[in-house]
This record gives C-alpha cells, structure tokens and sequence, in this order.
C-alpha cells in the first residue's frame, strides 16, 4: 500500500499546484469585482456627464425661450399702442395749432385749448409714447422727414430750423417721422 500512499500524494501535491488555493480565489474574484465595479462606475460617470449635458441644453433653450417670449409679448404691445396713437395723433397736432393760433382769442378759451393740450400729453406720457422734433435739434434721416431746406447764417449746418408736423416714438419704435426744415445741408 505504500505505492497507493505515494501515487495519492502525488495527485494531491499535482492538484495542488494546478489549482489555486482558496485565498488566490478569493483574490481573482475581488479583483474582478473591483474592475468590474470601475468599469460600472465609468459606464454611470459617462451617463451622468451626458444627462447633465441634455440638462444644460435644455434649461439654456428654456431661457432663451423665456427671453423670447417677453420680447415678443413687449413688442406685440408697443405695436398696438403704436397703432392706437396712430389714430388720435391728428387730434394732437391739431389742438397744437390751435395753441398757435390763438393769440387774440379770450384767456379763457386759450387756458381750455392749453388743458386739453396737457392732458393729451400726460396720456402720451403714461402711453410712453415721445414727441421729438424740435428747432435747433440736429437732423438725422433716421427720424426726421426733411421736406425743405434753407441756407442760414444763424444756424448751425444740418440743423432743424421749423418743424412742420412732430414726431412721435415709443422707445426705438418710431411712430410717425417728424417732419421738417433742415438748415445748411448738403
């Protein structure tokens, strides 16, 4: 039996030496663990980046769909407020020139025709509607109308000289051009 004996720990010593312990197991399987827990963790980092990226754009659309809208909603007002002072801005230069006008008239008719003048612009005022357009203002194409000009010593060159009709705006909006004289220009 001595043989068997030998022959059995020769087997084992074999096996021994082929197989791994159970420590050398142990190690393998945490090892493979912690590579497959870094491959996990850089699989989420990767996802959670690109979430947070779709998240970003989305709230960068939202604002800029915000701001949109506010300017749309300012624009849309100011074209109908616009559209309405179109309409009474005749009403305006006409109780103007009835304030020229009255130099011989009774006080009292010239302090009513004055009231009505104040009251229309206090409304323009709370409308934020702008007159512009005044003598000596320089001129720019851009809202004045010149539909004259003279030659003036006494004026500054590309300079209002009389104003015809005023001119009306809200905010960069113009509503109606002012229509004038322009002195010294080219």
């Amino acid at each position: 039996m001595p043989k068997k004996n030998k022959e059995t720990k020769e087997k084992a010593e074999e096996t021994k030496t082929t197989e791994p312990s159970a420590e050398e197991k142990a190690e393998k399987t945490e090892e493979k663990k912690k590579d497959n827990k870094s491959e996990k963790t850089a699989a989420l980092e990767e996802e959670l980046k690109a979430q947070k990226d779709k998240y970003m754009r989305l709230a960068a659309e939202y604002d800029n769909y915000r701001k949109r809208t506010a300017n749309e909603k300012l624009s849309i007002y100011d074209d109908a407020t616009a559209k309405a002072v179109t309409e009474l801005l005749p009403v305006a230069d006409s109780v103007r020139m009835a304030l020229e006008n009255l130099k011989d008239a009774s006080p009292e008719i010239i302090k009513g025709v004055e009231l009505i003048s104040n009251q229309l612009d206090k409304s323009f005022e709370k409308l934020k509607i702008e007159s512009y357009g005044e003598i000596g203002d320089v001129f720019d194409p851009n809202i004045h109308n010149a539909i004259s000009k003279i030659d003036s010593d006494e004026l500054d060159k590309n300079t209002i000289s009389q104003v015809f009709q005023k001119g009306y705006k809200i905010g960069d909006k113009i509503v109606r051009h002012a229509m004038v004289q322009v002195a010294n220009c080219d």
